[in-house]
């Protein structure tokens, strides 16, 4: 065999090899496409006046900062199973092979055949004559090479934009994780809150029945009126009917938390606690340039407009003539012992160019699109910059809001809170006004519950700007294995 190589098959590869390796070299003539997407990135945040030039983003386990231990378990374990991030993996783990299948054009297509074919020629003559007839036995062993010659680059912008397609599933894998983990982060901070409430209406309904027995008393002393225990029956019923609804939050925000970590309801045990044993964590938001490799949602668009962008190129080298080149060689013998000898040797080369002439304007059509394709990509990209560089200032801002507002609320509750006492023993020594305890203890009820609220309000600012700022997200230069 290797007698029929050397003439044959070594001149047909070496043909293919010096072939490849001029389109190899032409193949990216065609792909400096990438437009300029003219971004305006500023200096610095406009609500980060606290934060310094030198602020390093967060760190990749950020939640760690809110010094929760089970919290840090339901992220950790979120991140292994919850079923959106796995169906996100699948996704690129199908963009990596679709990559695979685009590589394929750019190497050389090669098949091997083995043939036995046995024939017998009738034994009667035109003539009537019988002759015995004619047996004969062919055996044919050979190999078929094709390539298309990829000289104006078709091929490697279409592999070029699989593996950018690819890149970008990554990153959307990454996005998933990212929203994945915010969305424990607040269904965890809304069971708490919703613990707290629950703790203090129970609370308040213990301190609304301590005053109404204080006013039966006054009733049956004299000193009271039916309507002012009839007043005070409505304030205990109104703090009870607050329970279902809060039972009812936490018991949702629970399941929430059993569906992030990809189990029912009935196997999830969250202990949960309170918001006052929540760590605040300090947030610096780096500068607004590192959000650019930061934020896997910028990221995943860039590899859209890069794969758009090598979807160009291949559009316009459709313009161009295709360049096949193919050949065939092997054995043929009517003998199975003379098969592989040098003088049953063939071989065939053949190469064929093809140029569009007339195809109702469908070249020009998918290249149009394609480049409206890009252009869409490019205005998105930007959008999803800009939108970046709003959503941590409003996450700053909000961060600042309700830091301020947690802290005037907490005054509220001081100052409701010595009103409602001091109203609770001017009714015990028979001085106060009904209508003063009622209002007192009313005021002091809302601004409890408000508080709570307020707490968890600057929580979820903070897992705001995290999410903002990429959550800690570790930017990767990760391309598909093998993709080419």
């Amino acid at each position: 065999m290797e007698g029929w190589l050397v003439p044959g098959a070594k001149r047909l590869a070496r043909s293919l090899a010096v072939l490849g390796l001029v389109a190899s070299s032409a193949g990216c003539i065609l792909t400096k496409d990438l437009p300029d997407p003219a971004l305006d990135i500023p200096e610095g945040y406009k609500a980060a006046r606290l934060s310094k030039p030198k602020d390093a983003p967060p760190t990749l386990d950020w939640w760690r900062g809110f010094r929760s231990r089970e919290l840090t378990s339901l992220m950790e374990e979120a991140q292994t199973v919850n079923l959106d991030i796995a169906a996100a993996t699948a996704r690129f783990q199908q963009a990596d092979a679709q990559a695979r299948i685009a590589g394929a054009a750019l190497l050389p297509s090669l098949s091997g055949t083995g043939q036995e074919a046995y024939s017998r020629t009738s034994g009667s003559s035109a003539s009537g004559l019988t002759n015995g007839g004619r047996e004969v036995v062919n055996y044919s062993a050979s190999f078929s090479a094709s390539y298309e010659l990829d000289f104006w680059g078709k091929n490697r912008d279409a592999a070029q934009a699989a593996e950018e397609t690819a890149v970008a599933n990554r990153f959307d894998r990454d996005v998933v994780a990212l929203t994945t983990l915010t969305t424990v982060a607040n269904a965890y901070f809304q069971v708490l809150t919703a613990q707290d409430r629950l703790r203090t209406a129970q609370q308040n309904i213990a301190s609304a029945e301590r005053i109404l027995n204080a006013i039966r008393d006054r009733f049956k002393a004299g000193t009271g009126t039916d309507l002012d225990v009839a007043q005070q029956e409505s304030v205990v019923a109104n703090q009870r009917a607050q329970v279902p609804p809060l039972r009812q939050t936490l018991d949702q925000n629970i399941n929430a938390l059993a569906t992030l970590v990809s189990r029912p309801p009935e196997a999830v045990r969250v202990a949960g606690g309170s918001l006052n044993q929540i760590a605040i964590p300090r947030v610096t938001p780096g500068l607004p340039s590192e959000l650019l490799t930061q934020r896997p949602d910028i990221r995943r668009q860039e590899a859209q407009l890069a794969s758009a962008t090598a979807n160009v190129g291949n559009a316009r080298a459709q313009f161009f003539p295709s360049i096949q080149l193919t050949g065939q060689g092997g054995y043929q013998s009517s003998a199975l012992t003379s098969l592989f000898q040098p003088h049953a040797a063939f071989f065939s080369m053949v190469g064929s160019l093809t140029q569009p002439i007339f195809d109702g304007g469908r070249i020009l059509g998918n290249f149009e699109f394609t480049k409206a394709r890009q252009d869409e990509l490019l205005q998105i990209y930007r959008k999803t910059v800009v939108q970046s560089f709003a959503d941590v200032d409003n996450a700053l801002y909000s961060i600042r809001q309700t830091t301020e507002r947690l802290r005037l609320q907490r005054e509220v509750v001081a100052a409701s809170r010595r009103a409602f006492q001091l109203a609770e023993q001017q009714l015990r020594a028979g001085t106060a006004d009904i209508v003063t305890v009622l209002n007192t203890q009313t005021t002091l009820f809302q601004a409890e519950d408000l508080l709570w609220q307020a707490q968890l309000a600057r929580l979820q600012a903070i897992v705001s700007l995290y999410q903002a700022l990429g959550g800690g997200w570790e930017p990767r230069m990760e391309r598909p294995v093998d993709a080419l």
